[in-house]
């Protein structure tokens, strides 16, 4: 049989309900092919990159198969905060009538207040491995009937030196009850290995090609020119190809190379804010909260953002400075052409 509903795959009538009012009607593939494997109990292997759907595929079955006003069920493992926030946002809209309470515990945020959040029974809990780890020592949070695992950015969390701070935390959760899923951009040999450490023998694999997965929805272009005219380049084209229904975010290589940018840019009239190490969690929310909204159609950002943010009006990605790595240009480019749509980088 042909999948061509959410109806189709298995998933509750509350669960259809909220997807269709957040204008979700026809799963894409990759949560046509997980959701079914995570509701029948499978362990899952997911090779997928963010805007590809990847958030329902493993979050509406575990929205299904966990208990109402019952414990912690399913923890979530992301590598950055924003990433946290988003997909806690996310879980939240697509859980709206199924009384499942979802909180993001991660660095940056008062941890008393995550110790209030956690006294009002959670379902699921959204964590960054550092913080997570900081309410295990502090026994402010209790793993013990956690069914559902789930390793999101698997592949980033590795580069960002999370490995053994994943193990740590999965020491804390009962492995026979424990149905885990990872799900990853790309799968370089510590990511297989962790698979096969932690995952059960007969998980299931589902790989989207990654050409499939963003190339050929986004026309991708480029232009050599000196150093010195690269600014003058950058603001014909923003002037040019953006419109008040497309945003375009602009990658810079440092911290410094984004603030310096972003007062040029000022300086010649555009709306924007800007997103790099230096700012703390809550100028970070403010920023993000602006270009969702759409008050400034200008992101200026490090490598921080290039995962995390989803925003679906983003018609450009410019990559001011090229990254060293092909992956993180291809993560670069992904905040573009989301959900279907098509975009340029």
């Amino acid at each position: 049989m042909t999948i061509a509903t959410f109806e189709q795959l298995g998933l509750s009538k509350e669960i259809v309900k909220a997807l269709k009012e957040i204008g979700f009607e026809i799963p894409f593939p990759i949560q046509k092919e997980a959701i079914p494997l995570i509701l029948k109990g499978s362990d899952v292997v997911g090779q997928a990159h963010t805007g590809t759907g990847k958030t329902a595929a493993f979050s509406l079955p575990i929205l299904q198969k966990i208990r109402r006003n019952g414990p912690i069920q399913a923890l979530i493992l992301v590598p950055t905060r924003e990433l946290a926030v988003q997909v806690t946002n996310e879980i939240n809209k697509f859980g709206k009538y199924t009384g499942i309470r979802t909180v993001a515990i991660y660095g940056g945020q008062s941890i008393g207040l995550q110790h209030n959040q956690l006294r009002r029974h959670a379902q699921i809990v959204v964590a960054t491995p550092g913080r997570l780890i900081d309410h295990i020592k502090q026994e402010s949070i209790d793993l013990n009937k956690v069914n559902f695992v789930v390793l999101d950015e698997a592949d980033r969390m590795l580069d960002m030196g999370f490995i053994d701070d994943i193990k740590f935390i999965l020491f804390y959760i009962k492995e026979e009850n424990r149905q885990t899923c990872l799900f990853s951009a790309t799968m370089p040999p510590p990511i297989l290995r962790l698979a096969q450490e932690y995952m059960k023998k007969d998980a299931k694999e589902v790989r989207l090609n990654e050409q499939e997965l963003s190339l050929d929805t986004i026309e991708q272009s480029y232009l050599i020119v000196p150093e010195k005219e690269k600014f003058r380049h950058l603001c014909n084209f923003i002037k040019n190809e953006n419109t008040d229904k497309e945003q375009t975010i602009v990658f810079a290589a440092t911290k410094q190379r984004t603030q310096r940018l972003a007062q040029q840019l000022e300086d010649e009239g555009f709306r924007l804010v800007t997103i790099h190490g230096d700012l703390s969690q809550k100028e970070r929310n403010v920023a993000m909260s602006r270009f969702r909204k759409g008050l400034d159609n200008v992101l200026v950002a490090t490598d921080i953002a290039a995962r995390g943010i989803d925003v679906p009006a983003v018609g450009h990605v410019i990559n001011y400075d090229v990254p060293y790595e092909p992956m993180i240009y291809f993560h670069r480019i992904g905040r573009t052409a989301r959900a279907g749509a098509t975009g340029k980088a």
